[in-house]
């Protein structure tokens, strides 16, 4: 939806229809020039609008009444709607661990790395050291639409979209108010409120808006298997959020965004403490006069730190195993985009991007008597930069959609270091030698929609993701499993094919939300 405002003037016209008669001649004075009438200024918060080459793709849109009606106010539970979209662990971000909730689609497993891309207008969302996705930033009354494409080769979407991409979008004007606000109390002394405060003018809006949520939690280990250690696992959340769209023309916006979250959580038993924190800044300046653009910068940081027990076959004790006190990232990007005008049957967007991320982790492990005897550092850096092309045509009831992109890639400043508390020679201290690669990929698709009820479709992908620093230059270990870094992984790959149809009831029956199937 959009907000329109339309500045009027008025203006006169004197007209004087009596002829001044002089012998022979005639004199008439002509009307006064009626003024101009000023652009009509349209501000949505958005970026480009949506290319018509999608209908070829697998698309789940939820829109904002739906994410409003979710009753537990969390994205995760929203985006349950999206089949195959799925989490590494079930739990929620009230009680799992942070490093778990990545996302992934299409059915190509979950991991604690999303294998999904996840932006939110526009920018993306994953961890930049890890890849994991911090839920609780996301207050859902802050949301105007969820748009899922299941299937990879992103496009002009950006990089990572190995098994598609989850886009999330601000509320617009049309779909804001005034004030709004929610509060919820209920079990295990459980606290959930949200509230937002909107400003809506001529040329422009801004937004204030705020979530806050705590709870004692509950037992994560069933009854049958619980012992002395264990116990309710209590979470604290909050998250902030301003936003601001201002009309630079008749055709242009400026879009400034910040926000920021704090994340505690228990995982029910001692020395599983684990806190998040984080804060987001971007700047986006939309045109959609007759060359449309978008011009996107941001600054992600996040913080993490964690702590880890080792519990007894009897559950009756338990001794700490790791001390992961500090893991900050940092993530800096920007992306261009330019549509031509080639008329109305054909679109093409053409652009770059480039993402920089950069992290390390710091742990102490190696406990004895309770205390830590080694410390370990790990960390590097990764850069993505691309060039991408999208197009569609649409021909009568076809539809075509051709797009692809060319990413570069580096891995440098790699290293492991685990070194004695007590001092001495390091125990470890490995420096990874830099590396680069190129990645090409792209989709293609075909829809036909001979009813406006009924779209057939086939498409074809292939998409990539980078590994993350914390896959590259972290071990980590789980019960008797360790698992060592690897600094040598090469990206990780997807080919898919897939035909479907979509069916969209008529406004008014049962069920308002488009039937997607594929096979």
């Amino acid at each position: 939806m959009t907000i329109i405002a339309r500045s009027r003037r008025l203006s006169a016209v004197l007209l004087l229809p009596l002829a001044l008669l002089t012998p022979g001649i005639a004199q008439s004075v002509a009307p006064s020039p009626v003024a101009e009438t000023p652009p009509v200024i349209v501000v949505t918060g958005r970026g480009l609008a949506d290319a018509p080459g999608d209908r070829a793709y697998d698309i789940v849109t939820i829109e904002r009444d739906r994410i409003q009606s979710s009753a537990s106010n969390r994205l995760e539970t929203v985006l349950a709607d999206v089949a195959g979209l799925q989490q590494f662990r079930r739990s929620d971000s009230r009680s799992a661990n942070p490093t778990s909730q990545g996302i992934s689609l299409r059915g190509i497993g979950g991991n604690a790395s999303s294998r999904a891309l996840l932006l939110f207008d526009g920018v993306p969302q994953a961890d930049p050291f890890g890849g994991w996705v911090a839920f609780p930033a996301y207050a859902t009354g802050r949301l105007g639409r969820i748009r899922v494409t299941r299937g990879g080769g992103s496009g002009y979407q950006g990089p990572g979209a190995l098994a598609g991409t989850v886009e999330l979008e601000s509320a617009s004007p049309g779909q804001l108010t005034p004030f709004q606000a929610g509060i919820a109390y209920g079990s295990r002394d459980s606290v959930d409120a949200q509230a937002s405060a909107a400003l809506v003018r001529d040329g422009g809006f801004a937004v204030v808006s705020g979530a806050y949520t705590r709870g004692d939690g509950f037992t994560p280990t069933v009854a049958g298997s619980r012992g002395a250690v264990d116990r309710p696992a209590p979470y604290e959340q909050a998250s902030g959020a301003v936003r601001t769209v201002i009309a630079v023309d008749a055709t242009t916006e400026l879009q400034l965004n910040a926000s920021a979250f704090t994340d505690t959580r228990d995982r029910g038993s001692d020395f599983t403490a684990n806190r998040s924190e984080g804060a987001d800044a971007s700047l986006r300046l939309v045109g959609r006069g007759r060359w449309g653009y978008s011009l996107l910068g941001y600054l992600q940081t996040r913080a993490f730190a964690s702590s880890f027990g080792s519990i007894n076959a009897a559950r009756s004790t338990t001794t700490q195993s790791l001390d992961q006190y500090n893991t900050p990232a940092t993530g800096l990007g920007a992306r261009f985009e330019l549509l031509p005008p080639l008329g109305e049957a054909i679109t093409l967007r053409l652009g770059a991007d480039i993402r920089d991320v950069s992290g390390k982790t710091q742990e102490l492990f190696f406990f004895a008597g309770g205390n830590p005897t080694r410390r370990r550092e790990a960390g590097g850096s990764s850069t993505t930069s691309g060039l991408f092309a999208d197009g569609s045509l649409v021909a009568g009831d076809v539809t075509f959609s051709l797009g692809g992109r060319i990413d570069r890639w580096t891995i440098d400043q790699g290293y492991l270091s685990e070194r004695p508390l007590a001092g001495g020679l390091p125990v470890t201290d490995l420096r990874s030698a830099d590396r680069e690669g190129t990645e090409t990929t792209g989709r293609a698709g075909i829809a036909y929609r001979p009813v406006d009820a009924v779209t057939f479709r086939v498409a074809g992908y292939r998409g990539w993701r980078l590994p993350t620093l914390n896959e590259l230059y972290r071990p980590f270990r789980v019960g008797n499993d360790t698992t060592a870094a690897n600094a040598l992984l090469s990206p990780e790959r997807l080919t898919g094919v897939e035909g479907g149809v979509t069916l969209r009831p008529r406004r008014g029956s049962a069920s308002p939300r488009p039937i997607s199937t594929t096979g």
